[in-house]
């Protein structure tokens, strides 16, 4: 298993993370992307950056945000482009709800090649779905959010199921899906997925 001092300089890991809303996608995100010391990218950080400063993308976003359902191709595409052009994400970066739909698997392939890199894996969290609505259900009580009420929350699992899982077969057709259980205590999760991309060639 890959240990904290394996690492002692950036590596060139391309991730992404995925999962259903809920998964724990976060958490683990930046737990690898600190290992590898490589950025943690996350479209739902960007979006409520852009929300809390009121912003005309930040608006646009909230609307979609607020139904339970993802803000456009083209909003998300812009924004990931630009973020993984920034200096820190030059050695690597992973990924974190991005991409979500086959559109934007199209995207990202185009912004990676452009760069004259490749992706290295996508890593699947797979959660029971009834478990994942009550954790997210009780997150929204203790962070008071309100946008996330019982059918938003389902609705987000829905989505989920329509528009990104044929992305695992995608990725799984490619031979770079890596998929870890993330039920359980959050530090076995993490020894899982380490113990996973312990297996990957680094690009």
């Amino acid at each position: 298993m890959l240990t904290s001092h394996d690492k002692e300089t950036p590596s060139h890991m391309r991730l992404i993370m995925m999962g259903p809303p809920g998964a724990g996608k976060g958490t683990q995100a930046k737990f690898i992307a600190g290992h590898f010391k490589i950025p943690a990218i996350s479209t739902g950080d960007i979006f409520r950056a852009n929300v809390s400063r009121g912003s005309e993308l930040g608006v646009e976003a909230k609307r979609f945000m607020d139904a339970g359902d993802y803000v456009p191709d083209e909003v998300t595409n812009a924004m990931v482009r630009n973020r993984i052009d920034e200096s820190d994400a030059v050695s690597g970066f992973l990924l974190d709800g991005y991409p979500r739909t086959v559109a934007q698997v199209e995207e990202l392939d185009g912004m990676i090649t452009f760069t004259g890199h490749k992706l290295d894996a996508v890593v699947v969290l797979t959660v029971d779905e009834e478990e994942i609505v009550q954790r997210l259900l009780q997150r929204a009580q203790t962070e008071g959010r309100a946008d996330d009420t019982e059918d938003v929350i389902r609705r987000r699992q829905e989505v989920y199921a329509e528009q990104t899982e044929p992305l695992i077969e995608v990725y799984r057709n490619r031979g770079l899906l890596v998929e870890v259980d993330g039920m359980g205590e959050v530090a076995d999760v993490t020894m899982r997925i380490f113990e996973a991309l312990d297996e990957v060639p680094e690009s």
